[in-house]
This record gives C-alpha cells, sequence and structure tokens, in this order.
C-alpha cells in the first residue's frame, strides 16, 4: 500500500558502512549489502519519499587483534567512526534524513555525534530512541571482551579515551538524559553498576513485559514535540532470535514482531524521526535472508506502513 501524503518529506539517503571492526563475531560487514538485497530502497520509496543510495563508505579492514589497553582495534574504528560522522553531518546539513546500514554498533558513535552536532546547530532538541539488546556502555575497565561495540552509548557520554568522545563540536556528544533505552536484557555485571550510577534511562524487558509496549513507548517519546529530532538505533539483536536469527550476540526473551512494529508505528505517529541506524545485521548467521526482510517491514513502519490508513 502505497502512503498518499508521506509523513516526511526530506530525501532520505541511504549510507552503507561494511564493517565489523568493533564486533567479535565478523560478518556484520555484509548488513548493507542483505539489506539492499531486501529492497529497502523499493520499500522506504513506496512511502511517497524521495530516495539516494549514496553507496557504502570504504574504512580499514578487519585485522582480527586481540585487545591492547582494553580496547579491540581503536585505530580502525576511530577512522570507520569518523567517515561515518562526515557522511551522516553532511546530509543532515543537506536538510535530509541519513539512514545508516551497518555494520556494528559500534558505528552509533560516528553517527549519533554527527545528528547532535547537528542538532545543537539548529536548535533543536534530541531524544536518541536506542533498541537494542544490551546497554552498551561499557568501558575498557569494565569490559570482558574490549570489543568497542559494547562502548557506545558510554562513549557518546564521554566515557571512553579521547579517540572515541572527541567525534563531535563538544564532549560529551549527547547529554545521559536524552537517551532512551529499549528491550535491555543482557548487561554485564559492572556495566550494570556504572548504568545505575549515571541514571541511563532504560526500559528492560521486564519494564515491557510488565507495561506493554505501547506504554514502553508513551514513556520514551515523552517530551518530544514539534522541535525534536528523534534519532532511532536499532540494533537487530532488540528482535527476539527467534524471528531474527542473523545477529552475532543473540539473546533469548526479546521483544515480538507485533511488539516491535508497534513501537516503530509510535515513532511514525509522531512525524519526528530524523535519522535513523540498522545495525548489527549478520548475513552470514541467517536463513534465506529473512532477519534482512524483516528489518526492512520494520523500517517501512517508521515511514507510515500500517494495517490501516490512519489520519495524522
Amino acid at each position: 500500500m502505497t502512503q498518499k501524503e508521506p509523513i516526511y518529506n526530506k530525501t532520505v539517503a541511504l549510507i552503507g558502512a561494511p564493517t565489523d571492526i568493533g564486533a567479535g563475531v565478523r560478518g556484520v560487514n555484509l548488513g548493507p549489502d542483505a539489506l539492499r538485497v531486501a529492497n529497502i530502497d523499493k520499500h522506504i520509496a513506496n512511502h511517497g519519499v524521495s530516495l539516494v543510495d549514496r553507496g557504502n563508505l570504504s574504512g580499514p579492514i578487519n585485522p582480527d587483534l586481540p585487545p591492547v589497553d582494553g580496547y579491540r582495534h581503536l585505530p580502525q574504528v576511530v577512522e570507520w567512526n569518523q567517515s561515518v560522522h562526515d557522511s551522516v553531518y553532511k546530509e543532515l546539513e543537506e536538510g535530509n534524513l541519513p539512514i545508516l546500514m551497518g555494520g556494528d554498533h559500534c558505528l552509533g558513535l560516528g553517527s549519533i555525534a554527527a545528528v547532535a552536532r547537528h542538532c545543537r546547530k539548529q536548535g533543536k532538541k534530541l531524544r536518541v530512541l536506542w533498541f537494542d539488546a544490551h546497554a552498551d556502555f561499557n568501558t575498557s575497565d569494565l569490559t570482558p571482551s574490549g570489543n568497542i561495540h559494547g562502548m557506545p552509548v558510554a562513549c557518546l557520554c564521554g566515557f571512553g579515551p579521547k579517540e572515541l568522545i572527541n567525534f563531535s563540536d563538544t564532549t560529551p556528544s549527547v547529554n545521559i538524559a536524552d537517551i532512551r533505552q529499549i528491550g535491555i536484557r543482557s548487561v554485564d555485571e559492572g556495566e550494570k553498576k556504572f548504568v545505575n550510577e549515571h541514571n541511563l534511562d532504560v526500559f528492560d524487558m521486564r519494564y515491557i513485559d510488565e507495561y506493554g509496549m505501547k506504554a514502553t513507548m508513551e514513556a520514551a517519546l515523552k517530551g518530544v514535540d514539534e522541535n525534536t529530532h528523534i534519532h532511532v538505533s536499532f540494533d537487530i539483536d532488540y528482535l527476539d532470535p527467534s524471528i531474527a536469527p542473523a545477529v552475532g550476540t543473540t539473546v533469548v526473551g526479546g521483544v515480538t514482531y507485533r511488539e516491535a512494529q508497534l513501537g516503530m508505528e509510535m515513532i511514525a505517529d509522531t512525524g519526528l524521526m530524523g535519522s535513523l541506524d540498522i545495525v548489527e545485521l549478520n548475513p552470514t548467521l541467517d536463513e534465506r535472508n529473512k532477519t534482512a526482510i524483516l528489518a526492512v517491514d520494520l523500517v517501512e513502519s517508521l515511514f507510515g506502513k500500517s494495517t490501516l490508513m490512519r489520519k495524522r
């Protein structure tokens, strides 16, 4: 069904970042092209928006080395994120709606730093909706692996080495109060204490189980208004692995298909999404590209797909 009146009047720009540099399991570098095979461009365009695919960014290959001083592949992660930051910021400054197709979730560093920089310049409020099984609030002292895809939220909030906290025009790039995490169900012990110390706003799976997705999204969206830029950072492992197996860090007990759809539809109802990350899709672990197809289906809901045409 084609949306007669698109809820977003911006040009959508697809940006591929084919790297698994921050992850512990190889393969998410193939994520951008798996989304293209699932026809992400055509499905978004069906909702009345103009769309351009910028192709894939380039960067260093994964050297697959052990951690150094608590970080795996720090120089390579910095290079990839600087490229992501510059590309996302350019699209925002041109008035476009960038969709970053990862790649692992360390790329949220560059993407969200660019969004926050843009919001400060435009005098807009920022709301980051972080859909994930993991809090990604680790530091080098807390992480059991050294994989930087477990650290981007901490780094965005200023907790990390200078190389990872200075992508934007100010440090920290993002205020903790601007972040809402949804679907969390796997947090390391030291990380859990760190999350509580800094009052990160987390709607974990227990919250969703107790109150439902509607109340969860209402709470996560509370306070947004016409001057708010919503950034959606969508880690595929937010979903239950029974419906989305193509992730390297599966955690049972994730959200169902309908819960995920409702969340995306409620974001679409605001008409305020200004940028999107889709990360941690690992097609080497998929079944006939079903996870990429599901991800595209959910992205369609962000652009206004619903069972019935609804008045906004």
